[in-house]
């Protein structure tokens, strides 16, 4: 019985995600309010800062925000595929195939 009382007291309530417009270098996101000062959370060994106007995924946690990256655009890209792409135009692709593109040039 205790340990029944103890769960739901201590349950958190789901967290709701909200997406919405970059706005100032990346850690500032405008959607249903403004969220300033963002954490940035990613797979371990990638960083990037998103640019301005895109459409980024923001998660409230117990101790702040977080930004949980952008909307992604994955056009021609199959299933188990990996892009690599900057604002600037540079991209790199991992083929299934086990090919590798690098600005549309195949090695």
């Amino acid at each position: 019985m205790w340990l029944m009382s103890y769960i739901t007291k201590n349950s958190l309530e789901p967290p709701n995600a909200v997406k919405g417009n970059v706005y100032e270098k990346g850690t500032a996101v405008t959607a249903s309010g403004e969220h300033k000062s963002l954490r940035a959370c990613m797979p371990y060994g990638i960083a990037s800062i998103p640019p301005k106007n895109e459409c980024a995924v923001v998660l409230p946690l117990d101790d702040g925000e977080v930004s949980l990256g952008v909307l992604a655009d994955t056009e021609g890209l199959q299933e188990g595929e990996l892009m690599l792409r900057s604002s600037g135009g540079a991209e790199i692709v991992l083929k299934n195939n086990g090919t590798v593109l690098i600005n549309g040039r195949e090695f």
